[in-house]
């Protein structure tokens, strides 16, 4: 199986934004992935129009799945992009692919940068994952680690613990796919592996890179000179998970 994951879109209403998000699933429109998966800030505002615009843009022949990232308003993501009725509860949704699960996590905290899994989406979790034995993949915005840039580490996911204990009771969890960050990382949580997606509206820079120590205010660590990038998974039949990160030519 082949994994599509991309994030952080932060459409917009602008040509910029578009153009990037066009460029990166024509690319992805040749390619035989198995399902597309964006974890969050879809949108940049939460506006309505900013939803009808991602769900003319994030069509492929494999599913799209999508979880809000916290740019995203609630109400309107369901309303936009999932066809629901308009509510403000955390949005959780469990898909099956090939025999794949991908269990797409509402991390988000209304009207706050930071994340946090509620009780109920953990208990919604720990309920889909007890559902069968084959391999999973559960996909939230926010990592529940540091991973080394200061401005995203201080409004990352908390209270983590709780998502440990859940995981340990799985194992069939293959890997966590995260976004936030605007730039492709991995890294490991309580034993699985953690792949964080690149931005596709911006690359975010470490504080030992040029412009890496200035704050949201001057532009960084923000960079919005690179192309669009994503990442493929490869999901072997061993279970092992391999990641390639690819850039988007504009």
């Amino acid at each position: 199986m082949i994994i599509a994951h991309l994030s952080d879109l932060h459409l917009d209403g602008g040509a910029r934004a578009e153009a990037r998000v066009a460029a990166v699933l024509d690319h992805l429109g040749g390619l035989p992935v198995d399902a597309v998966v964006v974890t969050g800030d879809i949108a940049d505002h939460g506006a309505a129009e900013e939803y009808a615009r991602a769900a003319e843009l994030l069509k492929h022949p494999a599913p799209v799945l999508v979880c809000p990232g916290n740019h995203d308003v609630r109400a309107a993501f369901r309303a936009g992009l999932l066809d629901l009725p308009a509510s403000d509860g955390p949005i959780d949704l469990a898909h099956e692919v090939g025999g794949v699960l991908f269990a797409l996590c509402d991390s988000t905290i209304p009207g706050r940068g930071a994340g946090f899994l509620a009780d109920e989406t953990l208990s919604w979790l720990d309920g889909v994952l007890s559902g069968g034995d084959g391999p999973a993949f559960v996909a939230f915005h926010h990592p529940p680690v540091e991973v080394g840039v200061p401005l995203v580490d201080a409004i990352r996911q908390s209270g983590e613990d709780r998502l440990a204990a859940v995981l340990q009771r799985h194992p069939r969890v293959k890997a966590l796919l995260a976004g936030h960050v605007h730039t492709g990382a991995s890294t490991t949580f309580a034993g699985v592996p953690l792949r964080i997606a690149p931005g596709v509206v911006s690359g975010s820079l470490l504080p030992i890179e040029p412009g890496g120590d200035s704050g949201w205010d001057d532009g960084g660590p923000l960079e919005y000179d690179r192309p669009p990038s994503l990442l493929l998974h490869v999901l072997h039949d061993d279970g092992r998970v391999t990641s390639h990160h690819r850039v988007v030519p504009l």
